[in-house]
């Protein structure tokens, strides 16, 4: 399924040219709500791909797969956020459980290719999740979506260090074995 996006003068043209051209027959389109296009298309589209081991198959989970999990709302301060900040989103803990990874560590991978390595001692109750949303809104590309590992810095001052804003990856789409 394709979705156009639509500039109100374009829809207006549009419009004008299908009153002209079709005889005493009146079109109208509704504008395009975009916000409604990308819900739908979220709801089905991939947003991460796992691969637990290297000779393992991908698993492949879209927003309502990574919804069905135990979600943990993690409300926290960033470097990258003003104030407080509320991220909901599945366990690094859960992910790890459910999908039985297992080894010393994984790499994370971001849509534009950057990738971290986050050790799986990290997968601990009350540690890092994958968000999703963000103060109640899922995340965008734009927003640093479609997930992003936030450690919950201000339940844990351990986790206001380097090493842990470093593996703080936005925009991650893939978890596979580190190279």
């Amino acid at each position: 399924m394709m979705f156009y996006t639509l500039t109100k003068s374009a829809i207006s043209r549009l419009n004008a040219a299908l009153a002209a051209s079709v005889m005493g027959c009146v079109f109208a389109l509704a504008p395009f709500d975009e916000g409604a296009a990308q819900a739908e298309t979220a709801a089905v589209d991939p947003v991460l791909t796992v691969v637990a081991a290297p000779d393992a198959p991908e698993v492949v989970l879209d927003r309502a797969a990574l919804e069905a999990l135990p979600r943990e709302v993690v409300r926290t301060k960033t470097i990258w956020t003003d104030g407080v900040t509320e991220f909901e989103g599945v366990s690094l803990h859960t992910l790890v459980q459910e999908l039985g990874l297992n080894g010393d560590e994984m790499s994370f991978v971001a849509l534009n290719d950057y990738a971290v390595t986050i050790p799986l001692v990290d997968a601990v109750e009350g540690g890092p999740i994958l968000a999703d949303t963000m103060n109640g809104v899922p995340m965008s590309v734009r927003d640093k979506g479609p997930l992003w590992v936030i450690y919950p810095f201000d339940a844990n001052a351990d986790y206001q260090a380097e090493q842990y804003y470093a593996r703080s990856i936005w925009q991650l789409h893939r978890i596979q074995p580190t190279p």
